[in-house]
């Protein structure tokens, strides 16, 4: 019986790949242009049909003998004044004769394209499929009676959004321009920051439907030419019928979707783009989103922020271990104090352990099942405060933990020290600098208090001891997850949880594989003056 029902069940799944060979095939098929400007019209007119935001404007060009022409462009994606002063303005008003040469059937494309159209851009098209996903993307196409062909005139001009600080990445010193949902205008500020050649941009067109524009960018001679065939590949291998965030392709392109760690870093910085190139890393940029993926990605570049670059070494080297610090508070800190509750009592001095008793002799519930209440209603109002309106958001979410953490204490459901120890927490984790990164230690501390309540801090080490397995497993793009630590690169450790001053980080991360590791002239550690006068006070020069 199994096997006749498999036989089924293979029957329909080769019907149902048949026809969506099938669809595919028919969706391939190109439409070539014709001669005949009727049969064109009436096609796009079928393709856009219940369209009403595609315009089409039938005209006549001034010709020996007036000769039909047709525009088709989609309103509100192109500068309508533009299309009517360089285009249609152009093409009707302008003379039949054109230095002394009559304008006629036979030579009127080839005119019109050379001589009346003053856009920045002009190009050919001889296919119904090249035409739609022009006039899709905002560009006009002018189609001429007698020619299989057709002209794409640049005119595009939509609402962007100006730019602006990120608010996800904000800095006390550093630049304070941000990426837009405008693929184009991003491009333009890395171009901005990076004026060489070697910065290369490449564009494909992901989902069927959305046929949104993804740009891989990199810099030849540094970045690593298997990393960058090998994110061009996964991109390529996306069938998906909308592109609408960076976050569809960040799930398609990681190497363990099943992994609580990201392994594609995100950012809406320029400046920690362009950065992340020189190191030799690729950047990935979709069209109608500002935030940007790169890869590959380390553990530790989650713990990094741009500012760490812009201030000077000892200050930065100080609070990247602040960070390191405080992300393991965020991780353990309640799991410790389940742990030493419930299981280890003696490791507190007596003076504290009496302290503690005394507050919960009233309440009611285990060390573990206050600390996952408070941590709940934390993330509750985490959420809420995102969710709601800005102003709104931060009132309920400051208000909201006082006045419950105090009407909890109030009612002996917890105690004090566990709303400190919540507290603190949440303090910690806010100083990871990148959400993603924050993401994972606030999944992960749920399954670190079940640990502790069950086994102490045995428990405790054993989560541990799988976090770290797990993470030396992992890789990005075929670069390992902890590097430098494992493996071990005492070069790279000049930029990982310490950070060396500028004229010391001569090269390039080892890890990456890179074409031209050297990133600087060595020796241009700074000095005292080496004029004496200038030494002792005097005046140098004249």
């Amino acid at each position: 019986m199994f096997g006749f029902i498999n036989k089924i069940k293979n029957i329909f799944s080769r019907q149902i790949s048949e026809n969506e060979d099938i669809k595919i095939e028919k969706s391939s098929e190109n439409v070539l242009l014709s001669s005949n400007l009727d049969e064109n019209i009436k096609y796009l007119r079928s393709v856009f049909d219940r369209c009403n935001d595609v315009a089409m404007r039938s005209f006549q060009i001034n010709a020996e003998e007036p000769i039909d022409g047709f525009l088709i462009y989609i309103d509100g994606m192109i500068d309508e004044k533009l299309t009517a002063t360089n285009v249609l303005r152009s093409l009707q008003l302008n003379p039949a004769i054109l230095k002394g040469q009559e304008i006629n059937r036979s030579n009127a494309f080839n005119i019109i394209k050379d001589s009346f159209l003053s856009t920045t851009e002009v190009h050919i098209v001889n296919d119904m499929t090249k035409v739609v996903e022009n006039i899709l993307s905002g560009q006009a196409v002018l189609l001429i009676e007698g020619t299989p062909q057709a002209i794409v005139s640049s005119v595009r001009q939509m609402e962007d959004r100006s730019v602006e600080e990120p608010q996800s990445e904000p800095l006390v010193r550093g630049p304070r321009d941000g990426f837009v949902e405008s693929l184009r205008t991003n491009t333009t500020l890395i171009r901005r920051r990076l004026k060489t050649s070697r910065l290369k941009m490449e564009i494909f067109k992901v989902g069927t439907l959305s046929q949104t524009d993804v740009a891989v960018i990199y810099i030849d001679g540094i970045a690593n030419d298997k990393i960058v065939d090998e994110v061009k590949r996964r991109i390529k291998r996306i069938e998906i019928d909308g592109v609408l965030e960076s976050s569809y392709l960040e799930e398609f392109i990681e190497d363990d979707p099943s992994s609580i760690f990201p392994q594609v870093n995100t950012t809406e910085r320029p400046d920690r783009m362009c950065a992340c190139l020189l190191e030799g890393r690729v950047g990935i940029l979709v069209d109608n989103t500002p935030i940007c993926l790169i890869v590959p990605a380390t553990f530790l570049q989650f713990l990094q922020s741009p500012e760490d670059y812009y201030n000077r070494f000892p200050y930065a080297t100080f609070t990247r271990i602040l960070r390191f610090v405080t992300m393991n508070i965020a991780l353990l800190l309640p799991s410790a104090y389940i742990a030493v509750l419930t299981f280890h009592q003696e490791m507190l001095p007596t003076p504290l352990l009496i302290s503690i008793a005394g507050q919960r002799e009233g309440v009611p519930f285990p060390a573990f099942l206050e600390a996952i209440m408070m941590e709940m209603v934390f993330e509750f109002l985490r959420e809420a405060g995102v969710r709601l309106p800005r102003p709104i958001g931060q009132a309920v979410s400051i208000v909201g933990a006082l006045v419950i953490g105090q009407a909890a204490v109030s009612a002996g459901l917890v105690t004090s020290a566990m709303v400190m120890v919540v507290s603190l927490t949440a303090i910690a984790s806010f100083t990871i600098p990148t959400i993603s990164g924050s993401y994972a230690v606030r999944i992960l501390r749920f399954p670190m208090m079940v640990l502790a309540a069950s086994f102490g801090l045995f428990g405790i080490m054993v989560g541990l001891m799988a976090i770290l397995i797990h993470v030396c497993t992992l890789r990005s793009f075929g670069v390992p997850y902890i590097t430098p630590l494992a493996p071990f690169s005492s070069s790279d450790f000049k930029d990982s949880f310490i950070r060396m001053p500028w004229w010391a980080m001569i090269r390039r991360p080892k890890f990456m594989g890179l074409q031209d590791s050297k990133r600087q002239k060595l020796g241009q550690k700074p000095g005292p003056s080496q004029n004496k006068k200038d030494d002792k006070g005097g005046k140098s020069g004249a």
